[in-house]
């Protein structure tokens, strides 16, 4: 934990797995105010555990993809060992999937905040969501509470729908809206 620091959060939209300029960006941006060795922990607990192999290939290839002279090393989140994966990482990465299946899983750790300070933490889609203070997922039926790490609204996958009810929800708080392939960074 490193309280000097500020939390980076990098949202993203959707469709992170697909390899492209503008996914490149969003990676790149990830590992920008990294160290020569980089502890990326990939938390796959927004999909289900027969994806993880075919997750943890197509996300780790991305990063790769513009790692550039950085030496990236690469471990799987579990539930026993979370928060001290949390505490050995220099980024967490949570994937997407499903967003009510990841808040069930993280809400586990009902004190996120703590070990997550001065950490670079991603998140795509259903990542994304979780971290906010509020979102809108389709899984989820609608617009649901996240974590409120990063106290914004977000509507991730963005394509011009759910806007107006979004903006009725906790009105004090900026809307963001992010579409496939698009990101955000936030410092909290």
């Amino acid at each position: 934990m490193n309280e000097a620091r500020p939390t980076k959060y990098v949202l993203h939209g959707g469709a992170a797995q697909h390899p492209n300029k503008e996914n490149d960006l969003f990676f790149s941006e990830i590992l920008k105010d990294t160290p020569a060795i980089v502890r990326v922990l990939l938390v796959f607990f927004a999909s289900e555990g027969e994806k993880d192999a075919a997750n943890f290939s197509k996300d780790t290839a991305q990063f790769n993809r513009v790692r550039g002279n950085k030496q990236l090393d690469f471990e799987v989140a579990n539930q026993a060992e979370f928060i001290q994966q949390i505490d050995a990482a220099d980024v967490v990465y949570l994937g997407g999937g499903t967003t009510v299946k990841l808040l069930a899983e993280l809400k586990k750790f009902p004190d996120l905040k703590g070990p997550l300070s001065g950490k670079i933490v991603a998140g795509e889609s259903a990542g994304a969501n979780a971290v906010c203070a509020y979102c809108y997922s389709k899984s989820g039926g609608g617009i649901i509470k996240g974590f409120g790490l990063v106290p914004i609204k977000i509507i991730p996958h963005f394509n011009g729908e759910h806007l107006q009810e979004m903006m009725e929800v906790s009105k004090e708080l900026e809307t963001v809206t992010l579409a496939e392939y698009k990101f955000k960074i936030f410092t909290v």
